[in-house]
């Protein structure tokens, strides 16, 4: 983002990943996370869900979204952010960067904002955007897959909020991101 005030909204991150940090195996499967599904338990989702007025969420989380047997988002202002997607799909906005995605959080007057997938997060976590993480950790190392952090530009504070223990071995933590302090000059 290229401006200098803060945004108008909040935005989090609720999301799974393997204990390696994976989202997703390269091809974007996620079957190490539905398989264990039943074992979990309330994970705190739809009351974060409800919370929620827009999405911005990537490409490859939307294709995985098309495969649900639902559309889980109704009644929210979705965004996918992708160079590359063209689409008819009426339930979403495609935009083609963090700015394009802020002017039209902004526009649709969205005051909590759910940032899904590894390159969003990453790309929203760079510009400051991200106030909140909660990650869910299944007990499963996959070895290779779509990562959920990326390089950094500089080190990113955080506050741990709370911990949980869920069914079947899975383990939750919140984390409020710290905003960068100003450097003057």
């Amino acid at each position: 983002m290229t401006g200098t005030t803060e945004p108008g909204f909040t935005g989090a991150v609720f999301i799974a990943t393997s204990l390696d940090s994976y989202i997703a195996r390269r091809d974007g499967d996620i079957d190490w996370l539905t398989s264990r599904a039943e074992a979990i338990g309330d994970t705190g989702y739809d009351a974060f869900i409800s919370q929620i007025d827009c999405l911005v969420m990537g490409r490859g989380t939307y294709e995985k979204a098309l495969t649900f047997d639902a559309w889980p988002y109704a009644g929210r202002t979705v965004l996918v952010l992708s160079r590359a997607l063209a689409t008819s799909d009426s339930r979403v906005t495609v935009v083609r960067s963090v700015d394009e995605a802020v002017a039209a959080i902004e526009a649709a007057g969205a005051r909590r904002v759910y940032v899904d997938g590894g390159q969003v997060v990453q790309s929203f976590l760079a510009a400051g955007l991200l106030s909140e993480l909660t990650i869910t950790t299944a007990p499963v190392l996959l070895g290779d897959g779509l990562p959920l952090f990326g390089a950094t530009a500089a080190d990113i504070d955080l506050e741990h909020r709370s911990t949980r223990v869920l069914g079947g071995g899975f383990v939750q933590s919140t984390y409020a991101v710290v905003p960068a302090r100003a450097v003057s000059a």
